[in-house]
């Protein structure tokens, strides 16, 4: 059969479907990845309908026809002109089983149209093995930082066999050779890490910022580990935050990072226009209080596009200048 790209009616925020024409061209392209690496015969993960969830929710609270109106964190309308996004809604790509090798290199070539097209990824998973898919597509545009917020390390070299599952994308990242610095944010807890996995990720340069660290030292102290010498992809894993403001996760883990902190991430890489993608991962619907993390994704998604278009200038092209395709 092999891997399709399944349009949704009801698109992220009410942008355009994926035509296959010049309109494809945008400012934004939101990209469903519902599943990425299972282990072993695993059913779909419970995060499969992250996607859908987060495009319900931009129109139950961030509904489109109000695009226009004062957005009090942005200190204006989404776009400064008041105008909706320019967006395109790839839909989500629809694996197949029976090949995931070729459903994950598919994956990658639909992120990578994005790019090609001038278009910001905004990625929404399925399990954090998706992240090590997505950044394969920066492959041509690199160098590349990474920004990881994530209770866990995801620095695992393998698990049961298996070395691009979601115990395992920053190690994956790691080895990418147009990948520069990795700052890992709002490590807590006890994970799928071993002593090892620690050591390695710090031999590898890899800067490790616990959540006790975050919190008491404050965001502008992890800023300072944000060189301006490549754009940066931001990966989050919704365990990473807080319970309070993301319930919907299947390894919830007491005080991690708040919205404020978050979002301060994201405005610390989009206000100084590096932000070159980001993903959101392991979104469980079905455990989701309210609609509550679907709500806390939405509103750091619409900041990413917020502020890019005003750090640059534009409203229809917000890629990091650094990030061109290489011949």
């Amino acid at each position: 059969m092999g891997a399709t790209l399944r349009p949704s009616l009801r698109t992220f925020f009410g942008g355009r479907q994926l035509s296959g024409g010049p309109e494809d061209r945008s400012a934004f392209a939101y990209v469903g990845l519902p599943t990425g690496s299972p282990y072993d015969l695993e059913p779909p993960s419970p995060a499969a309908d992250g996607p859908e969830h987060v495009r319900n929710m931009s129109w139950e609270q961030e509904c489109p026809s109000d695009a226009h109106h004062y957005d009090f964190d942005l200190g204006g309308p989404l776009m400064p002109s008041g105008s909706h996004p320019d967006l395109v809604d790839y839909g989500d790509v629809v694996a197949d089983l029976a090949d995931l090798r070729e459903s994950k290199r598919f994956a990658t070539q639909v992120v990578r149209s994005a790019l090609d097209r001038g278009a910001l990824p905004l990625v929404i998973g399925g399990d954090h093995s998706i992240t090590s898919i997505v950044v394969a597509a920066y492959e041509a545009f690199g160098p590349l930082n990474v920004l990881h917020v994530d209770a866990h390390l995801d620095f695992r070299d393998e698990v049961r066999g298996i070395r691009d599952g979601y115990s395992s994308p920053i190690r994956r990242v790691r080895e990418m050779p147009w990948v520069g610095s990795i700052v890992q944010v709002g490590l807590r807890g006890v994970g799928s890490a071993r002593a090892q996995e620690v050591d390695d990720a710090r031999e590898a340069g890899n800067i490790l910022i616990t959540a006790d660290d975050l919190h008491d030292r404050g965001v502008d102290a992890v800023l300072t580990h944000i060189s301006s010498d490549a754009p940066w992809y931001l990966t989050i894993d919704v365990d990473g935050l807080d319970p309070s403001i993301a319930p919907a996760t299947g390894f919830p883990v007491p005080d991690g990072v708040t919205y404020r902190e978050a979002a301060a991430l994201v405005r610390g890489l989009a206000d100084r226009g590096l932000l070159a993608g980001m993903d959101v991962t392991e979104i469980h619907p079905a455990i989701d209080l309210r609609g509550l993390t679907a709500l806390t994704v939405l509103r750091l998604l619409v900041m990413a596009m917020g502020l890019s278009v005003r750090a640059c200038g534009r409203e229809d092209h917000v890629l990091p200048a650094q990030l061109t395709r290489q011949p």
